[in-house]
């Protein structure tokens, strides 16, 4: 498993992940943008309204399971490693996500 490390440039936390996780996720996000993109047309071409609302519905439920995956990942990796390290502010930091996410 690879380490989360800080990007010297900007300073900032970033996680190192395998090709088949990044491939995982990219193609989650290829199809969702896919289905924005077919939402667009579907308003360029004047369609029925409940029907985008039913595509909507359905980005919406691909972003939250999306979601579920890089959160369930990140409490596995990121979280897990760093309590073991004893770094508990890492704790906070999940909360403070977490807070964002229930919204």
């Amino acid at each position: 498993m690879e380490k989360e490390k800080t990007c010297p440039a900007c300073e900032h936390r970033t996680k190192m992940r395998t090709e088949e996780e990044t491939r995982l996720m990219v193609n989650r996000l290829n199809r969702i943008e896919g289905q924005v993109r077919g939402i667009r047309r579907m308003v360029e071409n004047h369609a029925y309204c409940p029907d985008i609302l039913i595509q909507v519905s359905a980005i919406t439920a691909a972003l939250n399971s999306f979601n579920k995956v890089l959160l369930a990942e990140h409490i596995r990796t990121c979280v897990s490693e760093d309590i073991k390290e004893g770094k508990e502010e890492t704790i906070d930091e999940l909360v403070t996500v977490l807070r964002k996410l229930m919204k």
